[in-house]
């Protein structure tokens, strides 16, 4: 797919990762006029967690007209909620009609980059080889790499076995004894429909998660026909269901007694479909809405009651070849174990592959207070990287892709800047990531997050929020709208350092 054969010797813009992030990344660097960049990725083409994530029932909880690129609406979606065949091919679309999949070199894994402040750049090795750059876009994302289970005996078992990021297309589940372990996001889509074809299924079930009714429409050829013919249409659906969301934000952040609303909706979708007093009392959960992340679904509480469906919320003990034993002793047996328990958040695991500076890894630098960064983008020690999606980016209530357009726009406005003022570096001060910080934590301290009752993937080992946003994205959209040079620690881009970048490039090249 990609017009790349080899990496060049150095680019200006090095991105990492093709989701929403990267691909949105590359096209608005092109409009900026910039065409020396480029974009690897270890999958076979654009989509990023659209791309991986395609198991069975896999859809966005976030309405279709909020969850696309402002810059590149679809009037064709098919429903209110796309599903992931459908986000996938308008990623592709996207990038095939914004010109920039020259740009773009996959199945090529990032192995490392270290600054090296002799020529002040990245040495970057890569699957592909090494380059140099000057600039560093982290666009991995938080949910790429997979969490597995520490569960003793998973090393031993016999059957089949995968992640749902990880869905094995060719495992033939019709008939078959199935285990899930997890009630998340993926598990609630994906057993719904594995319990149509297997013999039995078996969902393992940590914490009874919040799941509000799914408010999904089809399109029908009238409207789609409304908003291809007239795009102001459309922009207003998508503003509607902004705002919609965004007056949700008191409930998670300044008053979460606003979730008992919300908390009645979701125990009526219970009442709706359990008659059984024992499995309701299973499902229902002890924590405040929002707490952890809210799900939604019209079809998994109906999925619990089938007669080959089994709710266990016994603890798993071990796994055996032949299947698993509860703490109660009970050993079920299985022919397949799909691992439906989410990603790493509150690590990034490319924190381990990256080294500023003093020589120290991202994840050095972040193992005594946490991950963090300045406005979740720029990490002090590290002159020249950008997150996207980076530290307390996250949200509990509405759209990504919003919140990746504000830190595009502070990515190019940064370059813009560099270029304008020949600067050769930019790191954030310590300082202004330190009170940057510190505001977040203070702020988390009302949130529902940090006093729903509940322990979510939200927080980190010290008991941190560092994945999730705790204000409005409108407010961080004003705050990513310009780069603040004051901000940042800079240096010139002088003659030597030009020429410096020039033997570096001829030894890359040798």
């Amino acid at each position: 797919m990609t017009a790349i054969s080899e990496l060049p010797a150095q680019v200006d813009v090095f991105v990492v990762g093709a989701g929403f992030g990267g691909l949105g990344a590359a096209i608005k660097l092109q409009e900026a006029g910039e065409r020396d960049f480029l974009c690897v990725d270890r999958g076979s083409e654009v989509g990023g967690t659209w791309r991986d994530n395609s198991y069975p029932g896999a859809a966005c909880d976030v309405p279709s007209q909020l969850y696309s690129f402002s810059f590149a609406p679809n009037p064709d979606w098919s429903h209110s909620f796309s599903r992931q065949p459908e986000i996938q091919d308008y990623l592709r679309r996207v990038a095939r009609e914004a010109g920039v999949l020259d740009r773009f070199r996959f199945g090529t894994t990032f192995e490392s980059a270290a600054w090296d402040a002799e020529i002040d750049r990245w040495r970057i090795e890569t699957s592909a080889g090494p380059t140099t750059a000057r600039l560093l876009v982290a666009a991995g994302g938080a949910l790429s790499d997979p969490k597995l289970p520490d569960i003793d005996g998973m090393d031993q078992f016999a059957g089949e076995i995968f992640h749902s990021s990880q869905w094995n297309h060719d495992s033939e589940l019709a008939g078959r004894r199935i285990a899930v372990i997890g009630t998340g996001a993926s598990a609630i889509q994906i057993v719904p429909e594995v319990a149509k074809q297997a013999a039995r299924v078996d969902v393992y079930q940590r914490t009874a998660p919040w799941v509000l009714p799914r408010r999904d429409v089809a399109y029908r050829p009238w409207q789609k026909l409304l908003m291809r013919r007239f795009p102001p249409v459309q922009r207003l659906a998508r503003a509607a269901v902004y705002l919609a969301r965004e007056a949700t934000v008191p409930m998670f952040t300044t008053l979460p007694g606003l979730g008992k609303l919300a908390a009645r909706s979701a125990i009526r979708n219970i009442d709706k479909a359990i008659t059984d007093p024992v499995l309701r009392a299973k499902v229902l959960p002890h924590f405040a809405l929002g707490c952890k992340r809210v799900l939604i679904s019209n079809d998994w509480y109906p999925a619990l009651t089938r007669d080959n469906v089994r709710l266990v919320t016994e603890p798993i003990r071990r796994i055996t070849r032949t299947g698993i034993v509860t703490a109660d002793g009970t050993e079920r047996e299985i022919d397949v174990l799909i691992v439906a328990t989410g990603f790493l958040p509150t690590e990034l695991p490319i924190a381990q592959q990256i080294k500023g500076t003093h020589g120290q890894t991202l994840s050095d630098a972040w193992s005594e207070h946490g991950i963090q960064a300045y406005k979740g983008t720029a990490v002090a020690g590290f002159p020249n990287l950008f997150f996207v999606v980076g530290p307390n980016t996250g949200l509990g209530h509405s759209s990504m892709v919003y919140m990746i357009e504000s830190q595009l726009a502070y990515l190019v406005s940064a370059w813009r800047t560099m270029r304008r003022h020949d600067l050769a570096t930019v790191e954030v001060l310590p300082e202004v990531q330190r009170n940057w910080n510190a505001d977040l934590q203070r702020r988390m301290r009302r949130t529902v997050w940090n006093t729903g009752g509940c322990r979510s993937w939200y927080l980190d080992a010290h008991g941190r929020n560092v994945t999730l946003w705790p204000r409005t994205t409108y407010k961080f959209r004003r705050l990513t709208k310009r780069f603040d040079l004051a901000a940042y620690r800079s240096t010139a881009l002088s003659d030597r350092r030009i020429a410096s970048v020039e033997r570096a490039s001829q030894q890359v090249s040798a």
